[in-house]
């Protein structure tokens, strides 16, 4: 038996198993390096490869230069970005892929690599105590250490800053997708619960151009929440709310929205946001709650499970769930109508109707 290690693209399917053949160990091996290919996504990011290839095609050389890389790793480093499809390399030039320069370039405002750069900064490093992390029940982040997670991404504002981008970074594809598919004619205003940077709420409003919407997060967000808001030409509509979910009432508006809040909270604290969203609704108004739900079999959603491993690395008693969990919790609550439907990977969301 013999086994080559190729990270494929992961558009192409796995090659079906053939009958009474001994197994192959490709997928094994796939996934217990493919913190390789992560790594080295995560590094061209930092470095700001796919930025720097922003204008146009450049050389392994004049990459190198740029960046302020040593010559002994830059051209494994590119190739191999380049068998990741991540680049594109011609006539010895490299250049991004049509998704890379789209998403990862900070000097378009589609740029979502701000996830990327914590999951870097932080998560890389965090997800190595995993192991720990499941013997004992225990956060392995800052909170190891006797600080907290908030308390150390609110340290400086451009430690905040930076963390608050990268929840752009998550949401705008929810964003879009909630905004193209939620019946948005029937409602007027919305408050977007926990709005960091303020990607939900910018990009309800310039897709519904009737709709008011409010930010609502604690106050050291409201700088970073309105320089997003102008920068986008919506502020008129949409505003900022300081406030604590868990110290005072929600604000009262037709629609609620929560977006990869509630995985960060034990049961408890889920059901007591989820009825503070109902006493803050109308009669008729909707609870939109998105995460990346998993499914209700727990067998195909790998991102909603690692996800929730995220959270016992991450907090003391957070998870993540699935569809039917959140239903319930807001029938529960009173809701009197719920639905699931997806968004765009990963999310999907939950939708409760007073």
């Amino acid at each position: 038996m013999s086994t080559t290690l190729t990270f494929r693209n992961p558009r192409l399917p796995a090659k079906p198993a053939r009958a009474n053949a001994t197994p192959e160990p490709d997928h094994i091996l796939q996934t217990g390096f493919s913190f390789w290919p992560a790594k080295a996504l995560l590094s061209a990011v930092e470095l700001g490869v796919f930025t720097e290839l922003g204008n146009g095609p450049l050389d392994a050389e004049r990459i190198r230069q740029r960046l302020q890389l040593d010559i002994r790793g830059v051209r494994d480093f590119l190739d191999a970005l380049v068998a990741l499809n991540f680049l594109e390399r011609r006539h010895g030039k490299y250049s991004n892929t049509v998704e890379t320069s789209y998403y990862l370039d900070r000097n378009k405002p589609t740029y979502m690599g701000g996830l990327l750069e914590m999951s870097n900064a932080r998560l890389y490093n965090y997800w190595g105590s995993l192991t720990e992390a499941l013997r004992t029940g225990k956060p392995q982040n800052e909170s190891k250490n006797g600080g907290d997670l908030f308390g150390s991404l609110y340290q400086t504002p451009q430690k905040l800053e930076a963390f608050l981008r990268s929840m752009t970074g998550i949401s705008l594809g929810a964003a879009t997708a909630i905004g193209r598919k939620f019946p948005w004619a029937e409602y007027r205003g919305f408050v977007d619960v926990g709005s960091a940077q303020g990607a939900v709420p910018v990009q309800l409003a310039k897709m519904h151009p009737h709709l008011e919407g409010i930010g609502y997060d604690l106050p050291g967000v409201q700088p970073v929440f309105e320089k997003y808001v102008a920068a986008n030409g919506v502020g008129e509509r949409v505003r900022f709310q300081a406030g604590d979910f868990f110290k005072e009432p929600l604000p009262e508006c037709d629609v609620i929205i929560m977006g990869h809040i509630l995985h960060d909270w034990n049961l408890q604290q889920k059901r007591l946001l989820i009825q503070k969203a109902y006493d803050a609704l109308p009669k008729g108004g909707a609870f939109i709650v998105y995460e990346a739900l998993i499914d209700d079999e727990r067998r195909e959603n790998a991102f909603g499970l690692l996800m929730s491993l995220n959270m016992l690395i991450e907090t003391h008693g957070g998870f993540d769930y699935s569809g039917a969990d959140c239903r319930a919790w807001m029938h529960d609550a009173g809701f009197r109508q719920t639905r699931v439907e997806h968004l765009a990977v990963p999310d999907s969301m939950v939708v409760g109707i007073k």
